[in-house]
């Protein structure tokens, strides 16, 4: 049992332990988790405290999460991700493998993070974005393999993300130009 959002205790629902190969082992996960029904971890996944998910969450094998990170409903990390301490992956958002978010990171409803640079194409290997700390990904947004956000930027909604985009900058649009970021958005995020 843990604690819900609104105080009253709630057990932990889904399915934590998906064992997805032989030998695979346990998912560990902190204190004071809120795991909602349908959500699916998988074994060799560590989650630190406070974790919380929506309903029908998925995270796969050999991620690393740490405390007071939000997997909203029907958002997938796909595997072999790094997430950081105070994060936020907002309803339908996709985190593929091989993907680092840092600290204080906030991904918008369906925003989408890629990892192969050739869908069914050919051969490549695959390459997730890096988010550093405190940064903003808006409803929407897309960001293309190997793209690094720099600390504190902002993705608008919609946006595609082709190249990287500095520390503390605004990218708007298809494909995404880099713009000063507003007064408005500087600071970094508070706790999700």
């Amino acid at each position: 049992m843990s604690e819900g959002l609104s105080g009253e205790r709630t057990p932990i629902a889904g399915t934590v332990g998906y064992e997805y190969r032989d030998g695979s082992h346990p998912p560990v996960i902190g204190s004071d988790p809120v795991v909602r029904p349908g959500t699916i971890v998988y074994d060799d996944v560590i989650i630190g405290d406070r974790f919380r998910t929506g309903h029908f969450a998925l995270i796969r094998e050999r991620t690393e999460i740490g405390d007071d990170v939000l997997v909203g409903t029907n958002a997938t990390v796909d595997g072999e991700a790094t997430i950081g301490s105070h994060v936020s992956l907002q309803t339908g958002a996709y985190v593929p493998p091989r993907t680092a978010i840092g600290d204080h990171a906030f991904l918008g409803p369906s925003a989408v993070l890629t990892n192969d640079p050739h869908p069914l194409r050919r051969e490549a290997e695959l390459e997730g974005p890096t988010l550093e700390d405190h940064v903003s990904v808006g409803a929407n947004a897309t960001i293309l393999p190997g793209v690094t956000v720099g600390r504190g930027s902002f993705v608008a909604a919609g946006a595609v993300v082709t190249r990287d985009v500095p520390a503390e900058t605004l990218a708007v649009g298809v494909p995404a130009r880099h713009e000063p970021l507003p007064e408005s958005l500087r600071g970094g995020n508070d706790d999700p």
